[in-house]
């Protein structure tokens, strides 16, 4: 468990043991040298695997300057990318922006429709949209057939490397604080229509509802992932969609679920859960009198496994806050291994003495061998790009400091397109071998 950094292994794995028709005082010793285990290899599980995911391992695909241009070109091949926020931070270069321009340009001659102007800076490689005008000093809302005529105002909205430069032929910037004061809104959206899934972010751009809707940023199983111009969308991907708030509720409604932030959580969805999840894992099939079953903590994994898949096909219900749900994966977690060091206290220091030093070495090679054969697999067998390599080895480890080392080093966020889905799998399998591991050595 400490190798593979996953706490929740201690869990099946004490449930495992005192289903076991051994003594008791076999159970306890083997559950009190749990904890000292966990916590001497824990160490290099965490900080070796980032370190052998960002040095190791591109040293493994070429040469960390081989992974970085692998990874620009990428980038390249997919298109450009929307950066996104950090919490608690906010770019000086805010990616998507609004800005008025007052029309003196001779190009638009007897005058040009909103959707002449949007059609031209389609053309031009700028993805731009006409939010509102003023007209003969009257503010509206901008549609298509509107007519623009030297000395109207225009509002336009899209990414700050776009709108940047448009004075040059439209006319001057102004500060027109009224004309700038409608409601624009950051909404996360929860993809859940079949017909959307697996289309591209470039094919999803171009949709008619998406008119005056820009992605932020896209969060899959909780990870950013790069919005590339080729990044695929997959079912239960967050999208957060920037724009007014009449056309950023179109989109939500027509792409899945309006996922807005609360501070609630449905307790009713978690509670069924955690109930119907003990009572698949409390029963038990008896091979040679020695009984084997998932343990009310994989039975509980499972559970989460089949709600969370409902969840993402019928999002209107079972929301948890992300707060809530780093509440229960971080100290949830560390709150129970505290609990069973607490226990085994009085074993600990005699069994550090007794197999601290060899099983600290046993940690480190359980922890390095899986990630550099990930690799050696990731290059050689499956030939996959190096920076999807680097994420599916990263995920498979389930530690999210080894992709965050990865993606510094590489100078790249892509390699957290191949993060999500071993990730998954990683976490699933990991917890049910901490029940096959204990049946196979007692």
């Amino acid at each position: 468990a400490g190798s593979q950094t996953i706490s929740a292994v201690l869990g099946v794995a004490e449930d495992t043991i005192n289903q076991l028709g051994i003594p008791a005082t076999d159970k306890t010793d083997m559950i009190n040298v749990m904890p000292v285990a966990y916590a001497v290899s824990y160490i290099f599980g965490t900080a070796g695997s980032a370190w052998i995911m960002s040095d190791i391992a591109p040293r493994l695909l070429g040469g960390i300057e081989s992974v970085k241009k692998a990874c620009r070109d990428l980038e390249a091949k997919m298109g450009s990318d929307d950066e996104s926020e950090q919490p608690g931070f906010m770019p000086a270069a805010r990616p998507i922006t609004f800005r008025a321009y007052k029309i003196s340009n001779d190009w638009f001659g007897a005058g040009k429709t909103v959707k002449e102007l949007e059609d031209y800076l389609e053309g031009q490689g700028r993805r731009l949209f006409v939010e509102r005008v003023r007209i003969d000093h009257v503010i509206r809302d901008a549609k298509p057939d509107q007519m623009l005529l030297k000395g109207n105002e225009v509002v336009l909205s899209g990414r700050r490397e776009f709108v940047v430069g448009e004075e040059d032929w439209i006319g001057d910037e102004v500060n027109d604080i009224e004309l700038l004061d409608f409601p624009a809104e950051t909404l996360p959206v929860l993809i859940s229509r079949k017909k959307y899934v697996g289309m591209t972010v470039a094919k999803l751009r171009k949709l008619p509802v998406m008119h005056g809707v820009s992605i932020k940023s896209i969060k899959r199983a909780g990870i950013n992932i790069p919005v590339l111009a080729a990044t695929t969308i997959d079912p239960g991907d967050m999208l957060e969609l920037v724009g007014t708030k009449l056309e950023v509720n179109a989109a939500a409604d027509t792409l899945g679920y309006a996922d807005r932030p609360t501070n609630q959580t449905d307790m009713i969805f978690v509670g069924l859960g955690i109930f119907l999840g003990g009572v698949v894992g409390s029963l038990a099939i008896h091979f040679g009198g020695v009984p084997i079953s998932l343990s009310t903590s994989g039975g509980a994994l499972i559970a989460g496994l089949v709600f969370g898949w409902l969840r993402s096909k019928h999002p209107t219900f079972g929301r948890i806050p992300e707060p809530s749900l780093w509440v229960l994966n971080n100290v949830g977690l560390n709150m129970f291994i505290a609990v069973v060091g607490i226990t085994a206290g009085p074993s600990f220091v005699t069994g550090l003495k007794e197999v601290g030093v060899s099983l600290f070495f046993i940690g480190a090679l359980a922890t390095a061998i899986p990630l550099i054969v990930g690799v050696l697999l990731g290059r050689y067998v499956f030939k996959f790009h190096p920076a999807i390599t680097l994420g599916c080895t990263s995920g498979a480890r389930t530690t999210t400091a080894a992709l965050g080392a990865v993606e510094d080093a590489v100078e790249s966020q892509t390699p957290a397109l191949g993060y999500t889905v071993t990730y998954a799998v990683g976490n699933t399998l990991l917890i049910i071998w901490g029940v096959v591991i204990v049946l196979l050595m007692t």
